[in-house]
């Protein structure tokens, strides 16, 4: 029988990906986006800010599960990647307009850039340890690749 925590904390699976499982489940946070740009009308920012919001508690508590199960901040956990990711969609869609799938693609990319390389203040909310920890630094870096994208247009306009 499959453990319905487990299933949550991989994102559906998404986290058992044998290379890159936080790319893997950061896609899938993309996807879903992109079915709320495409389906979800004008409410569909709504949405996405909604899921992401009722993410972060559930993924505190799983994440601390599955430090306890996996070890400490584990791969193939992948709630903070879905939770950060639709977060920065959220906010684009919020802040200026529908984003189009090229805005959700630079979003994919500078999400995983910020997730990865944890520039500041990203990498200081990762100390923080314990379920926060594992969720804040994504939820950063998922806010932090999209204030890029809506101040981007400033620099070259």
């Amino acid at each position: 029988m499959v453990d319905w925590r487990e299933l949550a904390a991989t994102g559906l699976g998404l986290g058992r990906a044998p290379y890159g499982p936080g790319t893997a489940g950061s896609a899938g946070a993309a996807a879903l986006a992109w079915a709320a740009v495409t389906y979800g009308g004008p409410q569909g920012g709504y949405a996405l800010l909604a899921v992401a919001l009722l993410l972060y508690p559930a993924g505190r508590s799983l994440a601390e599960w599955a430090e306890r199960e996996w070890g400490e901040d584990p791969g193939r956990f992948v709630l903070d990647e879905v939770a950060g990711y639709l977060l920065g969609a959220a906010t684009i869609w919020l802040a200026a307009d529908v984003p189009e799938t090229v805005d959700l693609l630079a979003l994919f990319v500078l999400f995983r850039a910020f997730d990865i390389l944890k520039p500041w203040p990203v990498s200081r909310l990762e100390e923080i340890g314990g379920g926060d920890g594992v969720m804040l630094d994504d939820v950063a870096a998922g806010i932090l690749a999209a204030a890029v994208l809506l101040l981007a247009p400033l620099l070259f306009y």
